[in-house]
């Protein structure tokens, strides 16, 4: 319910396309990012003995994922001993799945002469046709860190006796 009314009103804010594909597309990336930042969340937790030990590992990873998400620093502008990291990075595949599944099939010749299509897969590298695996990505970092945090809350166990 929390991603639905977000999305509705952020979606009609910035003024997207109103098709339905686009609109399920944005919902979607916006619900599992949502969802997989709750469960890394809860994955910390679970892992440290406290919440001040989990605030400052989540920091670290959240200051990591700003970073190599592809927004600040684009991928291709990344070293190349660095780029690894923006596949293991789930905010990357967020921003991935939401620029393409937004402004990725647009065709508008841009003043370069190049369209909006070539300019995010040359600028960005984010493409249309990747949806499927870059879907499929997000909801594999969702389950990644609810299953951690299952195992972690199962196997971890900090009371002192």
């Amino acid at each position: 319910m929390q991603a639905l009314l977000y999305v509705v009103i952020i979606y009609a804010m910035i003024g997207f396309e109103w098709s339905v594909g686009k609109f399920f597309w944005y919902l979607f990336f916006t619900f599992f990012s949502f969802l997989y930042f709750t469960f890394f969340g809860m994955m910390m937790i679970a892992m440290s003995p406290d919440q001040s030990v989990a605030l400052i590992m989540s920091s670290f990873f959240f200051t990591l994922w700003n970073l190599f998400s592809g927004f600040v620093i684009p991928k291709p502008m990344i070293p190349i001993w660095w780029r690894w990291y923006c596949w293991a990075c789930p905010v990357a595949w967020s921003m991935k799945g939401l620029f393409s599944s937004q402004y990725g099939d647009i065709k508008v010749v841009l003043d370069d002469g190049s369209t909006v299509q070539q300019f995010l897969n040359e600028h960005y590298g984010f493409r249309h046709d990747f949806l499927g695996v870059v879907s499929g990505s997000v909801i594999g970092f969702a389950l990644l860190f609810a299953t951690l945090f299952a195992f972690f809350v199962k196997t971890f166990n900090f009371q002192k006796r």
